[in-house]
């Protein structure tokens, strides 16, 4: 069983640094996490690129 990433974001809502675990293994997918600071519901959208490389983006709920 392979073990999540560990990275860190910057908050889109407080601009505080967070360290995350991201699920690699699973592929694409879609997510909500809350900032473990101010609480509000990060997005987390792990998707594919053109080769097969996956990409992290984090969006606010009200993107």
């Amino acid at each position: 069983m392979l073990e999540p990433d560990e990275i860190v974001i910057d908050c889109p809502y407080c601009g505080e640094p967070l360290d995350v675990l991201v699920d690699t293994s699973s592929g694409p997918q879609r997510y909500y996490e809350d900032c473990s600071v101010c609480c509000r519901p990060i997005l987390f959208i792990l998707s594919e690129d053109a080769a097969g490389e996956l990409i992290l983006d984090i969006k606010r709920d009200d993107e």
